[in-house]
């Protein structure tokens, strides 16, 4: 419903956002590489490193399952299904990861964003624990950076591009506030791991508040935009 383009909110302590951009940078690097071994490789890979909560659940022997194993709660979160899905997560990490790398540090981030994706996986097994369908894609991590920065600031501006054709600059609140809102009201609708992005997102929303820079303020108190 919203694809996020630019924000309003300059950087306050790191000088650049390297690990925000690596990410981007490994996620595109995996998939081309993926994409570009053919269709039955692409699929192999997906079934593979995806999360499959069923080899899990009764602890079958990953060679059996064709499985990664516990390594796939790590490893889901750099693969994606098409160029859709990669371009939307990249578009809303390049948007708001660099703030929340920012109000953390380098090294910080990146523990906040594999937590956040963790934390997408397990609430997503608990939710589904046979599920034979490997779960792939950055948005639970990603759900994870959209909930910290609406913790910290709700009240920055940014313009969204809505149903992929309106541009608008909204306060973060609204676009933020109604996904997460679609997130719980799509809740049974097949093909997506809603509790995934619902889990990522709660995540984010609490871990800002004990892994923030102390000079970072929350719900953007003392700002003005």
């Amino acid at each position: 419903m919203f694809l996020p383009l630019h924000d309003e909110n300059p950087l306050k302590i790191v000088p650049y956002q390297r690990v925000t951009m690596s990410l981007i940078g490994l996620n595109i690097v995996l998939f081309v590489l993926m994409y570009g071994a053919g269709s039955d490789a692409f699929l192999a890979h997906i079934e593979h490193w995806g999360l499959r909560p069923v080899s899990l659940t009764y602890g079958i022997p990953a060679s059996e399952q064709n499985s990664a194993g516990w390594f796939s709660w790590l490893s889901y979160m750099f693969l994606h299904a098409g160029w859709g899905h990669l371009l939307g997560n990249m578009a809303c990490l390049w948007v708001f990861g660099d703030n929340i790398e920012d109000s953390m540090g380098h090294r910080r981030f990146l523990l906040f964003y594999a937590l956040c994706g963790l934390a997408a996986a397990a609430t997503h097994y608990v939710a589904d624990p046979n599920s034979p369908v490997p779960m792939i894609g950055a948005s639970g991590a990603i759900a994870g950076v959209m909930g910290a920065y609406l913790v910290l600031h709700p009240k920055v501006k940014v313009w969204v591009l809505v149903f992929m054709r309106i541009p608008l600059k909204l306060p973060v609140v609204f676009p933020l506030s109604i996904w997460f809102g679609l997130q719980w009201l799509s809740l049974g609708q097949p093909g997506v791991a809603w509790w995934a992005h619902i889990g990522g997102f709660v995540a984010g929303a609490v871990l800002i508040v004990v892994m923030r820079d102390p000079r970072i303020p929350l719900f953007d108190q003392g700002v003005k935009h």
